[in-house]
């Protein structure tokens, strides 16, 4: 045990300390683990969540740039309502260098399809089941088709 000589006016007392000055406790450091712990629980979901919502974003950014780019090739190729464009043909349109000019494929690598003039590009399925979670049918309005409902209602006959 450390002992210390403490000096109180012209009386000298002696002091023995219990408690060691060189370093923390397991106590200590189980007490700032488990507050750590605790609060990467509470935020992670929430950096999770972010990620994919900034995601989706950008999915839909990249839906914009190619229904920006469909209509300036037509415009610029004088092409008729209904045409089918290849990705080759709108690569001139969209930003060299980029992620969606080097692949054609969204963040997940999904490909969007088929395009043509005067239609919009729609989000990959895989891509929109990916990010439903955070970004509903009305985010990706008018970008999103549900090809679920429209065969069920072209299946459904019609009253006489």
């Amino acid at each position: 045990m450390a002992e210390k000589l403490l000096i109180e006016g012209k009386r000298t007392k002696m002091q023995i300390s219990l408690r060691r000055d060189d370093g923390f406790t397991l106590i200590e450091i189980m007490i700032v683990v488990s507050v750590i712990a605790l609060l990467a629980m509470i935020a992670l979901p929430s950096f999770l969540r972010a990620r994919k919502r900034s995601q989706a974003v950008a999915v839909l950014n990249e839906l914009r740039l190619l229904d920006a780019a469909i209509a300036q090739y037509a415009i610029d190729n004088n092409k008729a309502t209904g045409v089918q464009i290849t990705f080759q043909d709108l690569q001139p349109y969209l930003k060299k260098g980029g992620t969606l000019y080097n692949t054609g494929a969204d963040v997940f690598g999904n490909d969007f399809g088929t395009f043509a003039v005067d239609s919009l590009p729609l989000v990959p399925t895989a891509t929109w089941k990916a990010l439903s979670d955070v970004a509903d049918q009305s985010f990706w309005s008018p970008y999103y088709y549900d090809f679920g409902v429209a065969a069920a209602a072209a299946t459904t006959p019609e009253p006489p």
